[in-house]
């Protein structure tokens, strides 16, 4: 796509005008937070999944590696509902990013101006599988997740994605869809960019925060979904093996939203297709994003127009 507008510092500009300078901090060391968010095709028009709490997981991500991004939380929500419209699209991923700019090079990021940029463009299915039905296949990578004895967790930090690149890089290249990823106490985390679910006998389970997980806004959602329909959730640690013998593992993020695994280390988990809760909760999130649920539709949902 080279067609349509970003917003950069505050003004919309052409695709091909987006760009930095080489000598940019943040692309040196690492020093920028992101977002990913997604505008949907609903029943009354198209809006964004949760803007209000994304755009505030971008300010705190941003607090944490000391940047004043010099927007409001309100300026910001305006100019991805803005970048939304100017690209005329039903439904599309955005993509929000706050980074220290060009100026003094050095690990110190502070005498850099920081610079903020949304884009937004069509995302096909993120993570591949043969079919609908088809759970992914995935596999326990070789590299530990990084914690927050290395780096702050609670921020979605660009630097932590170069430990999910090399996970799932060794995972397609070894011919699976996806990498799971353990913490250095061997506890199941996320997958590269996923949080994980297991059911078991119609119970949910899913990694604390603690784990070194992010706080993914998807995994609350479907938390929160799952409770109101009266299905029970427990947050907890899971061990490695937990997985295998697990009757149904599915994994959540914004661009996968809600995706079935079916097998794990070259073990199938149930018989390889979606679950029969995996199903009723990837059907119900459908539902809410699309704006067909009267509850979480309207709490959820920000307009476009």
């Amino acid at each position: 796509m080279t067609e349509g507008k970003i917003w950069l510092n505050g003004a919309l500009v052409d695709w091909d005008d987006a760009k930095i300078h080489v000598l940019t901090h943040g692309l040196h060391y690492g020093t920028g937070v992101f977002e990913g968010i997604r505008c949907y095709k609903a029943v009354s028009g198209s809006a964004i999944f949760r803007l209000s709490d994304h755009v505030q997981r971008l300010i705190n991500s941003g607090k944490i590696y000391f940047m004043d991004l010099g927007y409001s939380k309100q300026q910001l929500e305006k100019a991805i509902i803005d970048t939304v419209r100017a690209n005329k699209m039903d439904e599309c991923y955005i993509r929000p990013i706050a980074y220290y700019g060009y100026g003094k090079m050095g690990v110190n990021p502070m005498p850099n101006k920081v610079s903020v940029a949304i884009a937004t463009w069509k995302w096909d299915e993120y993570l591949k599988s043969d079919g609908p039905e088809k759970g992914a296949r995935v596999m326990v990578s070789s590299w530990t997740r990084i914690d927050t004895k290395s780096l702050p967790m609670h921020a979605k930090g660009t630097a932590n994605y170069a430990n999910s690149a090399l996970a799932r890089v060794e995972a397609l290249k070894a011919g699976f869809d996806e990498a799971i990823m353990l913490n250095s106490a061997g506890m199941v985390v996320e997958a590269s960019a996923e949080n994980i679910f297991l059911v078991n006998d119609g119970t949910l389970f899913t990694p604390p925060i603690t784990s070194g997980a992010l706080e993914g806004i998807t995994r609350d959602s479907i938390i929160a979904i799952a409770k109101e329909n009266g299905m029970n959730c427990e947050v907890r640690d899971i061990s490695r093996d937990e997985l295998y013998i697990a009757d149904e593992v599915f994994l959540t993020g914004t661009a996968a939203e809600v995706k079935p695994v079916g097998e794990i280390d070259n073990r199938l988990v149930g018989d390889g297709r979606i679950g029969k809760t995996t199903k009723q909760l990837k059907t119900m999130f459908e539902t809410i994003v699309h704006g067909k649920d009267k509850k979480f539709s309207k709490a959820w949902l920000t307009p476009i127009n």
